[in-house]
Parts: structure tokens; sequence; C-alpha cells
């Protein structure tokens, strides 16, 4: 399946070989966590969903409301958010900086979580400079998460600062 969406996407059949990108299984075991921004339902695995609700109720306790962007997705999902940028005129090699090809992303095990805050646009880098960045730095970390892509990551990403991850 990764092998047809890879073609189909004109992803480079190197991509990942470097060693630099690992690859990820699509996460079986998901629970509902709450609506994202736009009113869709976000899916967490259960140990990172409990995680994450023990962390938004930490930082609401401390006046931080944490919003979830995105959690898992699968590989088809992963690939129609490749299509539309595709579709909307932008290059390949720009794209693969910002969204991993399908197989390659964080959000496929579930335990991925994209994170907002009001008065910040979301995805933006825009994210490290509210209080709820700094509130995360502080304290995700008690509560199993990490920020996955700083700057200059091993990766080649952009820097995330919205994107936290808790470890298998």
């Amino acid at each position: 399946m990764l092998r047809e969406l890879h073609t189909e996407l004109g992803i480079p059949a190197d991509y990942g070989l470097d060693g630099q990108k690992p690859v990820y299984d699509e996460a079986v075991e998901l629970v509902d966590v709450g609506p994202n921004l736009v009113g869709r339902m976000q899916r967490l695995t259960p140990e990172t969903a409990a995680s994450w609700q023990e962390m938004l109720t930490a930082a609401r306790v401390d006046g931080i409301a944490l919003m979830i962007v995105s959690g898992f997705r699968d590989f088809e999902y992963q690939a129609s958010l490749i299509r539309k940028k595709i579709n909307a005129g932008q290059a390949l090699n720009e794209i693969l900086v910002v969204n991993a090809a399908p197989g390659f992303s964080e959000h496929h095990t579930g335990r991925a979580v994209d994170i907002a805050s009001p008065g910040t646009r979301p995805l933006t880098e825009e994210f490290e400079r509210s209080e709820a960045f700094a509130w995360l730095e502080r304290n995700a970390a008690d509560y199993g998460f990490s920020m996955t892509y700083p700057r200059d990551n091993p990766e080649g990403f952009i820097y995330e600062p919205w994107h936290w991850a808790k470890p298998a």
C-alpha cells in the first residue's frame, strides 16, 4: 500500500533511506480524545490519550488552554494532505519538509499531537511565543511528551514547536 501511495504522489524511491526518517506502523487501538479546532474528532492510543488528558487538566489548572489540532493520521489521510498541496501547485520537495510521506509520520503511531492555543495561529512558529509553549517546555516531559522537531532536527523537517509526541 505504501509503495503505491508513494508512486502516486511522486515520492522519490529513496525517501527515508538515509536512515534519518523512521518508518511507522499505523496504530491499531485508538480512543477519541475530543474534536480539533474544526470539529473533527481526534484519536490517540489509550496510554497517550490518558497522558494527554492529564496534561490538559494540569495546564488548565495553571490557566493554560491547550487545544489539539491533529492526533492520529492513517496513511491515506497523510497522502490526502500531500495531494491537496500538490493540487494547489506546491512543489513536492517543499511539501516533504512540512509533511512526512505516508509511513513516515509520527501521527501514524497515535502518540503524536499537534497543539494550538488561543491567540496564536495554529501550526506556525508563532506558537513558540505563547504561554502554552512555555508551559509545555516546563511540564510536557512530566506527562511523557517531548517536542520532536526542534530547529535543525535530523529528520530534516521544519521546526515544529506545536508537534509533541510520546515515545513508545
